[in-house]
């Protein structure tokens, strides 16, 4: 008799004289190998965001200047002064995003600590109420419930209660506000790289093309890092790109005079 399962036979005979045999499981050291994409989502969603708004909004604006008539330099310094201000921008937005996250994460955790303190029994019921929740049997449900408790209580709650994962459980604003300002100043960047290389008679249909290619380039990049579809993520990213620019150009050829 032959099994895949690791380990080895043994035998004994029962009180009437019959054989038994049992499989006796050995130890193995196995590891898990899978890999998986969805931890990426945080800084690849930041990354993403602040690349494609600095791609698309420099783009824009440049191009809005173009249709107005405005001279290299004077599409140049308005690309730079939009550079400048969308990176503080983004920086300022997610920073008070990102502390307001943090203010409210701190302030459940207090409360969990104050009721881990006093109502123990209460929290464990509540635990056990999630697994359940999740098609755990009840008895199992608050088994599951004591030992995770044990072994850390804020921790469990963090995670299965509030739903924040991690050992120091709260965001950090200052760094997701430098990586919102890092990632618009590089996207931003390209378009201008376009002006400083064309002449101002080829921006109109350069900038757009350039900007087009590098949303593109954007999009497979992110779908290719998230596992995703990378012809999707491209078309979409394009779409919305060519749909801003568009608009932006639109604008200053109706109001365009000469700046």
């Amino acid at each position: 008799m032959t099994s895949d399962w690791p380990g080895s036979f043994g035998s004994r005979r029962d009180e009437r004289g019959v054989q038994i045999r049992w499989l006796v499981q050995e130890e193995v050291s196995v590891r898990h190998r899978e890999k998986h994409r969805s931890g990426r989502i945080g800084w690849l969603r930041a990354a993403v965001l602040g690349a494609n708004d600095g791609i698309v909004s420099t783009a824009s604006l440049i191009l809005g200047f173009v249709a107005a008539g405005a001279s290299s330099q004077q599409i140049m310094i308005a690309g730079v002064a939009g550079l400048v201000a969308g990176a503080m921008s983004m920086a300022a937005g997610e920073y008070v995003s990102v502390s307001s996250q943090a203010d409210t994460e701190r302030a459940d955790l207090r409360r969990e600590r104050y009721e881990l303190a006093h109502q123990p029994q209460e929290e464990i019921r509540e635990l056990a109420e999630i697994y359940e929740g999740r098609g755990l049997a009840p008895e199992l449900a608050r088994q599951v419930a004591v030992e995770l408790m044990q072994h850390d209580a804020l921790a469990a709650h963090a995670r299965d209660e509030l739903g924040i994962e991690g050992a120091a459980y709260t965001t950090r604003p200052v760094q997701a506000a430098l990586a919102s300002a890092a990632t618009f100043a590089a996207g931003a960047f390209l378009p201008l790289l376009v002006v400083w290389l064309m002449p101002v008679a080829g921006l109109g249909w350069g900038v757009p093309l350039a900007s087009l290619i590098f949303l593109a380039l954007l999009g497979s990049l992110s779908a290719r890092a998230g596992g995703a579809s990378i012809r999707k993520a491209a078309a979409r990213v394009t779409f919305w790109g060519a749909l801003a620019m568009a608009a932006t150009a639109a604008v200053g050829a109706l109001f365009g005079v000469s700046v």
